[in-house]
C-alpha cells in the first residue's frame, strides 16, 4: 500500500473500524506498527492478519475516490495491450484494461503513486484513468496477457544482442548467453511461476520456428503463454538450465540428465533435469520435487478399511508388497509413506532407486548407475550383505531383478517395489512373463496394490449439480444413484478448472489361499481379479473412485479419465 498523509491514514483506519472489518484496538496496534516500521497502514493491517488485502482494497478505493475492480471479471482489450509495451507493464506493475479516444484505463496497486501516472501520461501521450486492483491479480494478468518473460525478451532484443541464429558453434558464446541477466531472470520467473501454480513438471519444447512451454498441474498439461520472439532465446534458456544442472552445454547430440538444488519462497526444491536432442533443438523437462510432497499413510487418501489393511501388511516380518500403475500415478509416494511409517531406530531400511526422488533421514538410499554396471540386480546383491530388515526396490524391470527381489522376501526380508501394470491382478501376469515360477510368486508376494491419482474438487467453488446419465452402467452400480454430485464451478483459486490438488484411488489384491491357488494354475489376470471381487477381497479402482465421488471428493469424469 502507498504512504498517505496522516489525515488519509486516519480516514482509512476509521472507515475500516466503521465497516466492522477491524476493531479499534487492532487499528491502534497497526498504527503503532506503522510508525515503527514506516510501512503503509494497510500493509501493517494485512501483515498483522487483521484483515485480507481483498477486504482492504475496496475501502481504500472508496477513500481515494477510485474504482476498484476484480481483474477476473474484466475483459482486457487488445488495443490497450498494444498501447502499453510489456516492459512498461512489468516495470510499473500495471495492466492496461481499455483504450479509446486517447483515454487509457489501467489497473494499478498503488493509488497514491502520482509520479508513475504522470510519467505514463508523458511516455504514452494519452490521458490515464487509473483503477485499483489486487497486486497479485495484476502480476498474473501481466503474465497471462503478455506472456511469461515478455519484458525480459523485449529488453534483450532491444539491447542489440545477436540472437537471430538458433545455432551457435562456440562454447564461449553459449556461456555468454547463459550468463545474460535477462535469461537468468526468465528462467527464475519460469521456475517461480511453476512452484506458485503447484506444477510438478515444466516442459520446454522447440518446434519449427516456434517454442512451446508447458507445465503439468494436478496431472494435466497446461500451456504457458509466452511471447513469440522467445523462440530466439531457446538455446540461451537451455544453456542456462544446463549450467545450473552442471551439464555439458557444448553437447547437443546426446541426452543428458542432471539435478539442481534451489530454494524458492522458503521451500527447498530438488529439480530433476532431462535434456533430449530433437529435430529442432534440445527439449528440456524439469521435474519439481519438494520435501513437502512426503506424505504419511493417513494422508494418502485411503479409507479406514484399506488403511487398516495396509498397516497390517507393512507390519509383516517378510514378503513383498508390489505397488502397480503407470508413470506418474503416485507409486513412489505410497512407498515412501510406508517406509516413513516403518522408519524407527531398531529397524534397518535400505532402498535402491532410479532416481532417488526424496531423501529420508534414517534410511540408507542407493542410486543405480547402469553406465558403470551398478544395476538394480547388482545393488540388491550388495544390499543383502548389509543385513537389512526392510528393502525397497524402485522398480522390478527384468527377470534378474525380479528373482533376487523374490528370493530376498523368502529369506526373511520385507520388500517394497513397483511394477508397471494397469491393475493389481496384472502384476501376477507381469511376474510370470518374467519367467518367475508361480510357486515363488504365490509364496512371496503379500499384496498387489494398483493406484491412480484423481483431481480433487476445488473446495472454494464446490457446488451440487444433477448427476449425469449412465453412471449405473459405467461404475457397475446396483443401488440407488444420487440425484446430485459435487462439482467445482471454477474460480481464481483453481484457475477456473474446478479442481485443486489430487488424491489417490486404490485397488488392493491380497494373496489369500484362493488367489494363490489360481496363481499356481497360471490363471489369467481376468480370472484372478474376478475371483478376488467375488470373494469380497478386492474393490476395483473404479469402485474405489465411486466412493470418493459419493463423498464429494472428486467427479465421475475424473475417475473415468484415469481408469
Amino acid at each position: 500500500m502507498p504512504r498517505a498523509d496522516i489525515k488519509q491514514r486516519n480516514m482509512l483506519g476509521l472507515l475500516l473500524v466503521e465497516r466492522g472489518l477491524i476493531s479499534r484496538e487492532q487499528l491502534d496496534h497497526a498504527l503503532a506498527e506503522h510508525k515503527r516500521t514506516g510501512e503503509y497502514l494497510g500493509s501493517s493491517l494485512v501483515r498483522l492478519g487483521f484483515l485480507t488485502i481483498d477486504q482492504l482494497l475496496p475501502v481504500l478505493a472508496e477513500q481515494v475516490g477510485m474504482p476498484y475492480v476484480k481483474l477476473a471479471d474484466v475483459r482486457i482489450s487488445p488495443q490497450a495491450l498494444a498501447k502499453v509495451p510489456p516492459k512498461f507493464a512489468s516495470h510499473y506493475r500495471l495492466i492496461p484494461l481499455s483504450f479509446s479516444e486517447d483515454l487509457l484505463q489501467i489497473a494499478i496497486a498503488d493509488p497514491f503513486d502520482i509520479q508513475t501516472l504522470d510519467e505514463l501520461r508523458l511516455i504514452l501521450d494519452c490521458e490515464i484513468k487509473p483503477v485499483l486492483a489486487n497486486p497479485r491479480e495484476i502480476q498474473e494478468a501481466i503474465q497471462r496477457h503478455y506472456g511469461l518473460g515478455a519484458s525480459a525478451v523485449e529488453r534483450m532484443l532491444d539491447s542489440g544482442t545477436r540472437l537471430e541464429t538458433a545455432r551457435v558453434s562456440a562454447t564461449e558464446d553459449l556461456t555468454a548467453k547463459a550468463d545474460e541477466a535477462s535469461v537468468i531472470s526468465f528462467v527464475n520467473q519460469l521456475m517461480l511461476s511453476a512452484v506458485r501454480e503447484r506444477a510438478t513438471d515444466i516442459h520446454i519444447e522447440p518446434f519449427d520456428q516456434v517454442m512451446r512451454i508447458r507445465q503439468r498441474v494436478d496431472g494435466v498439461m497446461y500451456e504457458i503463454p509466452i511471447p513469440p520472439d522467445l523462440v530466439k532465446l531457446h538455446q540461451a534458456i537451455v544453456s542456462r538450465i544446463k549450467v545450473m544442472a552442471q551439464l555439458d552445454i557444448a553437447e547437443r547430440r546426446l541426452p543428458q540428465d542432471g539435478r539442481i538444488k534451489v530454494r524458492i519462497e522458503g521451500q527447498e526444491l530438488d529439480l530433476r533435469i532431462s535434456v533430449l536432442p530433437t529435430t529442432f533443438g534440445e527439449s528440456v523437462e524439469v521435474r519439481i520435487l519438494s520435501s513437502q510432497m512426503l506424505f504419511s499413510l493417513e494422508q494418502l487418501g485411503l479409507d479406514g478399511e484399506r488403511l487398516d489393511m495396509l498397516v497390517r501388511l507393512i507390519q509383516k516380518p517378510h514378503g513383498i508388497i508390489f505397488v502397480t500403475g503407470p508413470t506418474g500415478s503416485g507409486k513412489t509416494t505410497t512407498l515412501y509413506a510406508c517406509l516413513s511409517k516403518l522408519n524407527v531406530p531398531n529397524v534397518k531400511i535400505l532402498t535402491i532407486e532410479d532416481p532417488i526422488e526424496y531423501q529420508i533421514s534414517g534410511i540408507t538410499q542407493l542410486q543405480v548407475h547402469p553406465k558403470i554396471g551398478f544395476s538394480f540386480a547388482a545393488g540388491l546383491r550388495s544390499m543383502l550383505r548389509h543385513d537389512p530388515d526392510i528393502m525397497m526396490v524402485g522398480e522390478v524391470r527384468d527377470p534378474e531383478t525380479a528373482e533376487i527381489t523374490i528370493r530376498s522376501a523368502l529369506t526373511g526380508h520385507l520388500v517394497f517395489s513397483t511394477l508397471h501394470t494397469n491393475d493389481a491382478a496384472g502384476g501376477v501376469t507381469r511376474l510370470l512373463d518374467m519367467s518367475i515360477e508361480p510357486y515363488l510368486v504365490a509364496s512371496s508376494v503379500l499384496c498387489f496394490i494398483a493406484q491412480r491419482l484423481v483431481r480433487v474438487v476445488c473446495p472454494a467453488c464446490a457446488e451440487d449439480r444433477p448427476a449425469g446419465p449412465g453412471l449405473r452402467e459405467e461404475f457397475g452400480l446396483t443401488g440407488d444413484v444420487p440425484k446430485t454430485l459435487r462439482y467445482g464451478r471454477g474460480c481464481p483459486a483453481c484457475k477456473g478448472t474446478g479442481y485443486k490438488g489430487r488424491t489417490a484411488i486404490y485397488e488392493f489384491l491380497p494373496l489369500n489361499e484362493r488367489i494363490q491357488q489360481l496363481i499356481l494354475q497360471r490363471a489369467s489376470s481376468h480370472d484372478i481379479a474376478h475371483a478376488a471381487i467375488q470373494t469380497g477381497q478386492m474393490r476395483t479402482l473404479r469402485q474405489d473412485g465411486w466412493r470418493k465421488i459419493q463423498q464429494g471428493v472428486t467427479t465421475p469424469e475424473e475417475v473415468l479419465r484415469v481408469t
